[in-house]
């Protein structure tokens, strides 16, 4: 049966007459075909999300600390709860494999409990007798509220680096997903509204760059977060700033993987499969550049092209599958053409992803022929002016690069325009900890392929991977969904209250 994915405003989908004006496909990406439909926001239902959020803004900024707690308290345990269902969502709509969904969801929750820890992520400080009789403090408060434009690759996690956070502060929110996978987001609100929080204080608006827009110039959005293309972060970022709001806008990257001589190979091989095809490749944290530090080259290639071998590529929903499709036929077909430029540019394509088997019938037995397919790939002997090289490719293609020493390995990384993540196979500690230090990239793996920090620690790269001094989550996470006060005290006559001898609450 087609499914229909409209907007979520003020604690309940929008009851829509008839067909919305603008609306978008929705595809299985194993089998191509179309599965449903979800409207296309107008500025009008813009405007009514972010109305519904003002709204609920106002009671949700009052409620105590103690109440917004032990809604975040109850939201994780639903989430905790109905785990599958959503990662099953998310199957049929992204492709990625089921344990791939699962564990998503898992890193999401990190933050939901990072968030459930509000009280004390919310502390200020206090100076008794500043001066004679005066005292000092600090205070954090919400901004009003926020809106969150998420990417398709990742319709649960990505969206909770964010919330958990904003709404435990007392912030209201309107979440604009990808249209390409649209129901997860309608689904954590869904959960939201069973764990007790208030209409309007979570909104989910649907569509493309009209809504986009609207978000950014709308005079009550009190911050934009953004994950997705650095071209669209630079807008997204000089667009907001531009109308006076907060913007946190996470961009592309082009992650470099260096494995020095004395590394072990085999535990290197693996890395590179586990962090370059993940997924197939759509992780703005996947290693698509392995630097090796010759000699290893020839063998370190060699152990990779074995294990993309034994690697079963097909539907997210059937357990034998390690590797899904991609996420649309358009991008399937624009990452396929980066294996004929790479092949055009001289590169040795050492696995041909297009001729990878693909397992065609998922567990009920249905033909997959026609989905989004494209195997892992690996180029060898690529050099920094290649399109395979220089673009985010964004997909299942791994490119080698063959380098003499640590320090051309090193320096071409820092020359890479783009700053997110980057990791280093060593067994030599002193080389790791110069690696470190030198190395001009925000996240950085030491013997880890994909270095995504722990929910209290933050995600962020530096260069043309980050637009903004905010990063995502842990600390930054809440002084960016938050603002500074500070406030200077001084009573002249004490007051005194009642007599109560019941015991006191923080309700």
């Amino acid at each position: 049966m087609s499914k229909h994915i409209t907007h979520w405003i003020g604690g309940r989908p929008v009851a829509t007459a008839g067909a919305a004006p603008r609306r978008g496909d929705i595809f299985d990406p194993a089998t191509g075909q179309v599965t449903g439909h979800v409207d296309f926001a107008e500025t009008a239902e813009v405007d009514q999300a972010v109305a519904a959020a003002a709204s609920a803004f106002t009671e949700w900024r009052t409620a105590s600390i103690a109440k917004r707690t032990s809604v975040l308290f109850a939201f994780r345990e639903l989430l905790n709860a109905r785990r599958d269902e959503l990662a099953s969502i998310i199957v049929a709509e992204h492709g990625k494999v089921h344990s791939d969904a699962l564990g998503e969801i898992a890193r999401g929750l990190d933050v939901v409990e990072y968030a459930c820890g509000i009280p004390q992520l919310l502390k200020g400080g206090f100076t008794e007798q500043a001066s004679t009789g005066i005292d000092v403090y600090s205070i954090r408060q919400p901004l009003g509220p926020v809106a969150i434009i998420s990417p398709f690759n990742f319709p649960a996690m990505v969206p909770m680096w964010f919330f958990p956070i904003a709404v435990a502060a007392g912030n209201t929110v309107v979440l604009k997903p990808s249209e390409r996978d649209p129901s997860a987001a309608n689904f954590l609100a869904g959960l939201w509204k069973e764990a007790g929080l208030p209409d309007g204080v979570f909104n989910v608006v649907h569509g493309d760059k009209v809504a986009v827009d609207r978000l950014l110039e709308h005079p009550d959005i009190k911050s934009v977060s953004f994950v997705g293309s650095t071209p669209i972060a630079r807008y997204v970022y000089e667009t907001g700033t531009r109308y006076g709001k907060r913007v946190q806008a996470l961009g592309g990257a082009k992650n470099h993987m260096l494995v020095l001589p004395d590394a072990d190979l085999d535990l290197s091989a693996d890395a590179a499969v586990n962090a370059g095809f993940g997924a197939a490749g759509e992780r703005c944290m996947a290693v698509s550049v392995l630097v090796a530090v010759d000699p290893v080259g020839d063998e370190l290639v060699e152990k990779i092209k074995q294990r993309i071998a034994t690697l079963t590529v097909g539907p997210g929903c059937n357990g034998e599958s390690e590797m899904g499709p991609l996420v649309t036929g358009q991008h399937r077909d624009k990452v396929t053409s980066y294996v004929e430029s790479g092949l055009a540019d001289g590169a040795e394509l050492a696995v041909d992803g297009r001729k990878h088997p693909v397992t065609v019938e998922d567990l009920h037995g249905t033909p997959t022929a026609d989905g989004f397919w494209l195997g892992p790939t690996l180029f060898d002997h690529v050099k920094p002016g290649m399109s395979v090289y220089s673009d985010e490719i964004f997909g299942p293609v791994l490119s080698v690069v063959r380098v003499a020493s640590y320090e051309e390995g090193l320096a071409l990384i820092n020359d890479n325009p783009y700053g997110n993540g980057t990791a280093i196979f060593t067994n030599d500690g002193g080389a790791a900890r110069r690696f470190q230090y030198e190395v001009e990239v925000g996240m950085v793996g030491i013997n880890v392929p994909i270095p995504v920090p722990v929910a209290y620690y933050s995600f962020g790269g530096w260069k043309a991977s980050l637009f903004g001094d905010a990063h995502a989550y842990g600390a930054d996470g809440v002084h960016f969904f938050t603002r500074g006060k500070a406030v200077t005290q001084r009573w002249l006559d004490p007051s005194h209250g009642g007599i109560n001898l019941g015991f006191p609450t923080n309700s």
